[in-house]
């Protein structure tokens, strides 16, 4: 087979989700849509949360922080992907569709990590209280999102240099509006079989450490909460848990939906459109999420609205 090491690759071409000239327009529109709506509602939660003391604790601390890890990844896919479809140009250089891959498994991999941290200190605050303030004290939090973005870097960075290893030959169209690992390594002409061997190896052991832990949070925080006697305190822990619930449901649900999809079938259109569910969707629906029925939430969003309308 006629190949060539991948030092010679200038650049791949994205194919997007549609080559038809006439949905580009409405293509492009959409997901300028989902990108300001998600950047304005994640930075909106970001600043109530800073901006009011009464949410000055760990809880909104890890939600800060998983709301900016959204910004950062819908930030790396999307802008390119709307200069794309601007400039009816495909191109990306070999170096930034690897740049791309790279902070886009940091994000995605930090988000899984501060989902379980987030599931971690639900669980301390609803099964040990007593032991609450002194564990999830300020320098802790630190640490653990430190700790998740170490994690998260490490796991990149794996996946990256491996991708390095490839050599790919005359096909270099990716049918995706963003370089996805899975899709590189279709395009490589070299065996890919331990590559992709390494891959779900190292992907599934990375996604099972934090789903697990959510699991095992979430199973004694319910244990906790049918032992208690009050009916009111029993709705504030699930209404405290439901919006985190719900967003790992989506982020796991679809982005588990994406592996097994392309594991059973071939369809190139499912495998375009599901990305778009994990790594913009949800990120877009998190601040709608943890905003609905929140009270704290919604006051210190009213309290920052206030604040910008009496500016302007």
């Amino acid at each position: 087979m006629n190949s060539r090491n991948q030092t010679a690759v200038s650049e791949f071409l994205l194919l997007g989700l549609t080559d038809d000239a006439e949905l580009q327009p409405l293509i492009f529109s959409l997901f300028l849509s989902m990108y300001l709506v998600s950047i304005l509602g994640n930075l909106l939660i970001i600043l109530a949360v800073s901006s009011d003391s009464h949410l000055h604790t760990p809880m909104y601390f890890f939600l800060s922080n998983l709301f900016l890890n959204d910004i950062c990844l819908i930030t790396t896919t999307v802008p390119k992907m709307l200069v794309n479809t601007q400039t009816q140009s495909h191109s990306i250089t070999y170096t930034g569709c690897l740049s791309q891959l790279c902070f886009f498994l940091v994000f995605i991999g930090l988000e899984s990590c501060l989902l379980a941290v987030m599931a971690y200190d639900r669980y301390m605050a609803i099964c040990h209280p007593l032991k609450y303030m002194v564990i999830m004290s300020p320098c802790h939090c630190v640490l653990l999102v430190l700790l998740s973005l170490l994690i998260s870097t490490l796991h990149s960075l794996l996946q990256t240099l491996m991708a390095l290893q490839l050599s790919f030959c005359t096909d270099l169209e990716i049918p995706h509006f963003f370089c996805e690992l899975d899709q590189i390594i279709k395009l490589s002409c070299s065996d890919t079989f331990m590559h992709k061997l390494l891959v779900y190896l190292v992907t599934g052991l990375f996604a099972s450490a934090p789903l697990s832990g959510i699991i095992f949070s979430y199973i004694h925080i319910m244990s906790s909460v049918l032992r208690m006697p009050s009916p009111g305190g029993k709705y504030k822990a699930f209404s405290t848990c439901g919006s985190h619930l719900s967003v790992v449901s989506l982020f796991y649900g679809t982005g588990f939906g994406v592996y097994i999809s392309s594991a059973v079938t071939e369809s190139s259109k499912k495998a375009q459109v599901a990305p778009v569910m994990y790594s913009i969707v949800t990120q877009m629906l998190n601040p709608f999420i943890y905003s609905l029925r929140n009270r704290d939430m919604n006051n210190a969003l009213s309290k920052l609205i206030n604040k910008i309308t009496c500016i302007i």
